[in-house]
């Protein structure tokens, strides 16, 4: 192909919706990326601490599941296999089982959905009222779960609920935890709604939450607070669903987000990084007992991806067949933490928020955050904000970034933290 059909820059402008979003923040046309690196049209790197927004937890085209890819490729191997039987999904299936599920002691079914999270969202939604014959669905404050209808009403960002341009139904929001300040347990008032005949509350067919909000300001979630409303689910009959779209494959340091925290969701949304390669597959644990959808009850074209499941399959066994890999997340955690103390030195009044490899400094206000991604942009650093009024600087950085490029994308973000309170400073006088 002609190099001027690549690097027509003005044609986004004339042809591409005003729904793009990301490219927004970063005036640059990428053309290609390895590992924790992006190239640009003029040849020059950034470090990449967006990942597709948790989707590429193990970096740009892994050369391990890149091979396996090409193999299955030039083998005339199934592009498309709605939902047969293959050889991938089979393979993906076993591994998934041997690797993720049965070390953790997890009776899970995989339900294939369409490929996106929020098809994850609205399918766990209907397991949820089609197994209990209720309607009402309990979301919390700042959740993000998608914006197709379903998966929106259970957003809590008013911008995109905006979007919907019509009501949305069936869902009931609550405080999440912090919500409320420090010193209040809002476990107790979902305790009391639910206790109540009087509330309003409909008993619910579900608990939907996310353990680290992460569109939502990266809100961490206490695991004794997790443990609570997991309780209460069980008490009223609902079922609990967590939402590890963002959260899961490794990014807050173990595979599922809520490990160790003495729960066991019924229902588990997943997406993103499932593929580990950026290929798009979207996917429902669903407890046995909970598996009531009939055949193409909730279907879609593009249910399971078979180059996904290659990739994938590559994924689980490279990096969660041994702990090797998580005991690295662990070091990096203590790695970012680190830094992110000092941006939040650097501002004056940050503060740090989220867990594992997903964390950030809420910096006080969404013009600062933006001016520090800005400037970090302009230094070769790919980092995006999160929150309600995008006030907190996020990391995202692949999980499998080597740290001697982890603590120069850190150091470049605290550089632009540097230059931009230094510029607010003599602006001020």
């Amino acid at each position: 192909m002609p190099k001027d059909m690549h690097t027509d820059y003005a044609i986004f402008e004339r042809r591409e919706s005003e729904a793009r979003s990301y490219c927004r923040g970063f005036d640059t046309m990428f053309t290609s990326a390895s590992g924790s690196h992006m190239t640009d049209t003029d040849g020059r790197r950034y470090i990449d601490f967006l990942a597709g927004c948790s989707s590429l937890n193990y970096g740009h085209n892994d050369p391990d599941m890149k091979s396996a890819l090409i193999e299955h490729i030039t083998a005339d191997g199934l592009a498309h296999g709605l939902d047969l039987h293959t050889d991938t999904k089979s393979d993906f299936l076993t591994a998934f089982e041997e690797h993720i599920l049965k070390p953790r002691g997890m009776d899970h079914k995989l339900m294939f959905t369409g490929p996106t999270g929020a098809n994850a969202v609205e399918a766990a939604m209907k397991i949820a009222r089609k197994v209990t014959g209720r309607h009402n669905i309990i979301a919390f404050t700042n959740g993000f779960h998608g914006v197709t209808m379903g998966a929106l009403a259970a957003t809590g960002n008013g911008y995109h609920r905006g979007g919907a341009g019509t009501t949305l139904h069936g869902v009931t929001r609550m405080p999440f935890d912090g919500y409320m300040g420090a010193d209040v347990d809002t476990t107790d008032f979902l305790e009391a709604v639910l206790n109540d005949a009087s509330s309003g509350v409909d008993a619910p067919a579900a608990i939907l939450l996310e353990t680290v909000q992460g569109e939502g300001g990266l809100n961490a979630a206490r695991p004794e607070w997790i443990k609570r409303v997991a309780e209460l689910a069980k008490e009223h009959g609902a079922l609990l669903i967590v939402d590890d779209i963002q959260a899961g494959c490794g990014r807050t340091g173990t595979f599922f987000s809520f490990e160790e925290m003495g729960i066991e969701p019924d229902l588990i949304t997943m997406a993103k990084s499932v593929s580990g390669f950026g290929l798009p597959l979207g996917l429902v644990l669903v407890r046995p007992e909970h598996d009531v959808m009939g055949p193409a009850e909730h279907n879609g074209t593009f249910r399971g991806n078979t180059h996904a499941f290659v990739t994938a399959t590559v994924a689980i066994r490279k990096f969660w067949a041994d702990d090797a890999f998580q005991k690295d997340l662990a070091k990096k955690t203590g790695i970012l933490t680190e830094a992110l103390e000092k941006l939040a030195d650097i501002v004056g009044d940050g503060r740090l928020k989220g867990r594992g490899l997903m964390q950030g400094v809420d910096v006080g206000s969404g013009e600062l955050a933006s001016e520090i991604c800005g400037r970090a942009f302009e230094k070769g650093l790919v980092i995006e904000t999160s929150g309600p009024n995008d006030e907190v600087v996020k990391v995202l950085a692949p999980l499998t970034t080597p740290e001697d490029v982890f603590r120069e994308g850190l150091g470049i973000m605290l550089d632009a933290a540097h230059d931009v309170t230094a510029q607010s400073n003599i602006a001020a006088e």
